[in-house]
């Protein structure tokens, strides 16, 4: 069975709500008997585990490996569609008729989303100026 892997912000904060959440838990639970419980669970979570993972990063067991790459080209195609499609048009990837197409469906989700948000602030302006009118 492989360990769950998580990115390296959300194992920290991860670590921090556990160590926190139990070192609570001991004092409530064992107020008497276990009284070293409590700064043991803090101070392996806040003062171990997360300079571990902030020192170690990708060499931690837990931390997924971030793919620089391959997310950087994901955000510069999700940001800029119509040139991406062009690029595959101009290197070969499509030819000219699935190039049409795609640029049709492209330009008309872009209507599309453009409206969407003007009805989306359009609202947000309605309820700022309800919003002032009970002030």
């Amino acid at each position: 069975m492989a360990l769950p892997t998580f990115e390296k912000k959300r194992l920290i904060g991860l670590i921090a709500i556990l160590s926190f959440g139990l070192t609570s838990l001991s004092a409530v639970l064992f107020p008497g008997q276990l009284v070293g419980l409590g700064p043991a669970l803090f101070i392996t979570g806040f003062f171990i585990l997360i300079p571990l993972v902030l020192v170690l990063g990708e060499d931690f067991p837990l931390v997924a490996a971030d793919e620089p790459d391959a997310s950087a080209a994901g955000d510069a195609t999700a940001e800029r569609p119509v040139a991406a499609l062009r690029d595959r048009y101009a290197s070969g990837e499509i030819d000219e008729a699935e190039f049409e197409r795609r640029l049709d469906r492209l330009l008309a989700t872009e209507d599309l989303d453009e409206r969407l948000d003007r009805v989306e602030s359009d609202r947000g302006d309605r309820h700022r100026e309800r919003d002032v009118e009970l002030e």
